[in-house]
């Protein structure tokens, strides 16, 4: 009988539901890829799957044969053509208004007040996508518009999770603040009179992507509306680029 591995693998403490065990290692298998990995050795795929090498030589049998995998002429292993043909299927059918639009129409939903995703632009920022608040006095930024870099509540997440060297005192000690907190809250930061909070978006990477932001007139600014916009950035996280 073969041996209990002494650690569970990877797939096995992630386990789908009512799903198949071979299956579940075989995508621990793929899902070892790293950002910047061009080929991985048996040993290092056992050891970032923590399955048993016999099992990972089965599971790449399965892999090669569906072209998902490819073994090169050094003994290593990287990804196959499939793959490739996969992701152009996937980035041909996905839209990012499609991923944005109904995370940014709940938040509205909940909050009653309007929100926005921001991207980095050169030395400003887009409004990339926007919801109106169903309240008739709201700020009037529309998608497409530019804004301040470093005003604004989103101007000032997107500047402190950016990476950019920051050579003002003050500057960084907002910067770090932001960063411990996960989010930015703001009344009067742009414009005199509209408050705001945003938190950022990262991709899967961990690279930022973005800024969600929620804006509404000073008068009617309430942390309560914190939650939810950190839990719609969450939502976005990882499914943005």
């Amino acid at each position: 009988m073969p041996r209990k591995a002494q650690t569970e693998s990877i797939a096995d403490a992630d386990a789908a539901p009512g799903g198949a065990a071979a299956v579940d290692r075989a995508i621990s298998l793929l899902g070892a890829f790293q950002p910047g990995d061009k080929a991985l050795s048996l040993a290092m795929l056992a050891d970032r799957t923590r399955l048993y090498k016999s099992t990972v030589l089965r599971l790449l049998a399965s892999l090669e044969h569906g072209q998902l995998i490819q073994k090169l002429e050094d003994g290593r292993y990287g990804l196959g053509a499939e793959v490739a043909r996969l992701h152009g299927i996937y980035a041909a059918s996905f839209s990012l208004e499609h991923v944005v639009l109904p995370v940014l129409q709940t938040l509205v939903g909940d909050t009653g007040e309007s929100a926005a995703y921001h991207v980095p632009q050169g030395n400003a920022r887009l409004c990339l996508y926007r919801v109106d608040s169903p309240q008739p006095i709201r700020d009037h930024i529309r998608a497409g518009d530019l804004l301040p870099a470093g005003r604004g509540s989103g101007g000032r997440v997107l500047a402190a999770f950016s990476g950019a060297a920051e050579t003002d005192a003050d500057e960084r000690v907002l910067n770090e603040r932001i960063r411990a907190q996960g989010y930015y809250a703001a009344s009067g930061d742009r414009l005199p009179g509209v408050a705001g909070i945003s938190a950022p978006v990262f991709r899967a990477s961990g690279a930022l992507a973005g800024a969600v932001t929620l804006t509404m007139p000073a008068s009617r600014y309430t942390d309560a509306h914190i939650p939810a916009v950190l839990h719609a950035a969450q939502q976005l996280a990882g499914r943005v680029g």
